[in-house]
């Protein structure tokens, strides 16, 4: 006997009970991993024996189960331990106990063994020594093989879903990810009524109104100052008799605003700007509440323009005010229903995609009745589109492709109030952000800030990520996408998806694959693919969710500008486009600030002298830039 295994058999006689717990629990330790082994293994057996066609009458076989006649082996391996049970003979694990581990007894005490190339070997109290029992290695290499060959029943389904497309039926518009059901049943093809038996409206289901009307019940408390509009102006009802068509985004917020709107005596009729942007939930609450709602998410373009038409050719209904985003619905009208115009009072644009339309039209003479830029009233411009695309951009991209920002280089293409709030996220998160820019003003504040101004040439092949937010035309064309890096991800914080010319990669030579809502990898002969989110879309309505406080204030500003058109005296408007007056735009801000518990510091009459200002405001002149 080595003088090791003396002194490990002199220790176990000194302290007799820590050795007998130590075994013990060693011996508890074996025995809990041996049953663990046999149960996982068995019921992976079942599965396999469950799945493979013609088995359904062989009994279940324990996978550990050896041969009988099995000669001891390190390992042991088979490609169907199921059907080797079998073959022996062995009875079921259900009606027989699989053979237990021999086990050393309480006393001994494990060590090596010299002699056995690794094996190990238990010293008994009373010095002798002997051999461990050999655990057999089980692999179930070609059973593990075959059982990830055969997805569940919800598996493929889940597959069919995420799997390659043809390349036409994958970046079709028409594919929607929201709902779970399967009923790909077009919602023009369904006739749907709420349970006031009315039916106009043309939505996903009108079965999901309850968990739209809690979504906008939340939405509610997050946007105090059209509630307080809402209590305050409701008496006075300054919209009574407005019939109010909208085209904007249909989510929770925009439901405040048009149930606003309604407290306040307007009737509406809406259809979605963007057709990816839609809440289908909430589309069915304002369905079920009585509004004619003509929208659901992933419309075609076909489906986009039926909607538009939907909520203005109607019989014995004409609109008297225009609530735009985007411009699409003011185009629609002017090209399909020009003599509308002589009847609609005004219209509210809220984008900068839309008023420069409309100052197109302004300026060739063909604008036929009073418009308010809404966009650029400060309440929109130094908000909404700072604050909101700050938060939002990076939820977007989390979302769509769980991509980590630290480290990663990012170009953004525009540095205005959207761009601005998009580099200022991502360079706290640790990214490395290029800015391109026209306006040398935007451009010295990009460089003010801190940012490297480039031409997207200079960077494009580098880049992980491409956002484009200047509300221009072919801003990423095809030979910069050709040049870009495998697995950049481009998208577009922009209203309108002209920015990035997604039409020419729809070509015979690119694959389009499907990987998630709103997802896809465009794909190059030579194995290089791009990651493009919501088909050159606005990503961050198109793909996630935007600060519900911020949209308070958007919204807060569209319904004053509705209520001081509509109720305007004959001739303060003409046919041009207008900027909000100053003394709403501070109006805005004040319903907001109880939110904060904000507290104003009043002028004193002698310093309001001082300044030539009222006491109430407006305290900034038109021209001031905030």
């Amino acid at each position: 006997m080595s003088h090791g295994a003396l002194r490990r058999a002199s220790s176990h006689r000194e302290y007799p009970f820590v050795c007998r717990f130590s075994l013990y629990w060693k011996k508890s330790t074996v025995r809990f991993a041996a049953m663990s082994v046999q149960a996982v293994a068995a019921k992976m057996a079942e599965v396999e024996l469950k799945d493979v066609a013609g088995k359904d009458s062989l009994p279940a076989i324990s996978p550990l189960t050896p041969k009988a006649e099995e000669k001891k082996s390190e390992n042991y391996s088979t490609s169907s331990p199921a059907a080797a049970a079998a073959a022996a003979g062995e009875p079921s694990p259900v009606t027989a106990a699989p053979n237990p581990v021999k086990m050393p007894q309480a006393s001994a005490m494990k060590r090596p063994d010299p002699q056995q190339n690794g094996g190990e070997a238990f010293v008994n109290c009373d010095g002798t020594v002997a051999e461990a029992p050999r655990m057999k290695k089980i692999q179930f290499a070609d059973q593990k093989q075959e059982f990830n060959k055969r997805p569940t029943k919800i598996g493929r389904r889940s597959l069919s879903r995420s799997i390659s497309q043809s390349s036409t039926d994958s970046y079709s518009s028409a594919a929607s990810y929201t709902d779970s059901s399967d009923d790909e049943t077009s919602p023009r093809d369904k006739q749907q009524k709420n349970s006031k038996g009315n039916g106009d409206f043309c939505i996903k289901n009108i079965k999901q109104a309850d968990f739209g009307r809690r979504e906008i019940e939340i939405a509610e408390q997050e946007m105090p100052a059209l509630m307080a509009l809402r209590k305050r102006a409701q008496g006075e009802k300054p919209l009574a008799g407005a019939k109010i068509v909208g085209c904007t985004h249909i989510t929770a917020q925009t439901a405040v605003l048009m149930e606003t709107l309604s407290a306040l005596g307007a009737q509406c009729r809406w259809a979605a700007c963007n057709i990816y942007s839609t809440q289908n939930e909430v589309a069915a609450a304002l369905a079920e509440g009585g509004f004619s709602v003509f929208a659901w998410k992933g419309e075609s373009e076909d489906d986009f323009w039926w909607c538009i038409d939907r909520c203005v050719n109607v019989e014995g209904w004409q609109p008297n005010m225009i609530l735009d985003d985007g411009g699409d619905l003011t185009h629609w009208i002017y090209k399909k229903y020009p003599n509308m115009f002589k009847k609609i009072k005004g219209i509210v644009e809220e984008s900068v995609t839309g008023v420069h339309r409309l100052y197109q039209l302004s300026k060739a003479g063909k604008l036929c009745v009073p418009a308010m830029n809404v966009n650029d009233s400060v309440t929109k411009q130094k908000f909404d589109n700072l604050y909101c695309c700050r938060e939002s951009i990076l939820d977007g991209l989390k979302r769509t492709t769980d991509v980590m920002f630290g480290g990663k280089q990012v170009v953004v293409c525009g540095y205005g109030e959207v761009g601005k709030g998009c580099c200022a996220a991502l360079k706290a998160m640790g990214s490395i952000v290029y800015v391109t820019e026209i306006d040398p003003i935007c451009a010295l504040q990009a460089c003010m800030d801190g940012f490297r101004l480039v031409k997207l040439t200079e960077v494009i092949r580098q880049v992980d990520i491409v956002i484009t937010c200047t509300g221009n035309k072919n801003v990423v064309v095809r030979e910069y996408m050709d040049r870009m890096k495998n697995g950049c991800i481009v998208c577009n914080m922009g209203h309108s998806n002209t920015e990035i010319d997604v039409a020419s990669l729809r070509t015979p030579e690119l694959t389009w694959e499907r990987v998630r809502s709103q997802v896809d990898h465009v794909i190059w002969p030579d194995g290089k693919r791009i990651v493009l989110l919501a088909e050159g879309r606005l990503l961050n309505l198109s793909c996630s969710t935007v600060p519900t406080f911020v949209l308070s204030i958007t919204a807060t500003t569209q319904a004053l500008a509705l209520i001081e058109l509509y109720n305007a005296p004959e001739g303060r408007y003409k046919q041009d486009v207008y900027l909000l007056p100053k003394k709403m735009d501070e109006y805005v801000a004040s319903l907001h600030l109880p939110t904060f518990d904000a507290h104003l510091t009043e002028l004193s009459d002698e310093q309001a002298k001082y300044l030539g200002l009222n006491k109430n405001g407006p305290f900034k002149p038109n021209y001031y830039r905030y």
